[in-house]
């Protein structure tokens, strides 16, 4: 399997992309913590290296990350693909997708829409762990007390990705 990478200049900081041949895998800050450690994953699960160059899916998510940025684009059309991650957190991310572009909903609320009204610390943690930061909206879920909780890439693009959302 062939693995491409784009780093993509975005007005939140610079993303790093990682798509294969039809999907993209991985979405992150440059700045996340886990980052290299994600990236370890996706070389040994996948068994294969990251080519330095992009491809047709990561020149795609370039344009609709601009756009999302003009606050032009609402719902990324870029296929995605969950190769990491036990079924469950697979179950949160997919759910993660289904939060509507401008909303936000609670961990509480996100285990109650995945049938585990009792697990919030697990599907936060899930949350955490999400490979496709922003298309698989990780920055939609807030407390419970209304606060907007932690965001891996940093509080202020949390506030930032749901200002865009807001405005638009």
């Amino acid at each position: 399997m062939t693995l491409y990478q784009k780093f993509i200049h975005t007005k939140a900081g610079e993303m790093l992309a990682i798509a294969d041949e039809t999907h993209l895998l991985m979405l992150h800050f440059i700045n996340k913590p886990s980052l290299e450690e994600e990236l370890q994953i996706v070389k040994q699960q996948l068994k294969s290296d990251v080519l330095l160059q992009s491809n047709k899916v990561l020149d795609n998510l370039e344009q609709e990350l601009n756009s999302y940025f003009d606050g032009k684009l609402d719902s990324f059309s870029t296929p995605i693909k969950f190769n990491f991650g036990t079924p469950f957190q697979q179950k949160v991310w997919t759910a993660l997708c289904e939060i509507p572009y401008g909303e936000t909903i609670s961990y509480k609320q996100l285990a109650e829409n995945i049938g585990k009204p009792t697990a919030f610390r697990a599907v936060a943690n899930a949350n955490g762990k999400n490979f496709i930061t922003l298309i698989v909206p990780c920055h939609r879920v807030i407390a419970a007390d209304g606060s907007l909780g932690g965001y891996s890439s940093g509080i202020e693009r949390k506030e930032l990705l749901l200002e865009i959302e807001k405005k638009n």
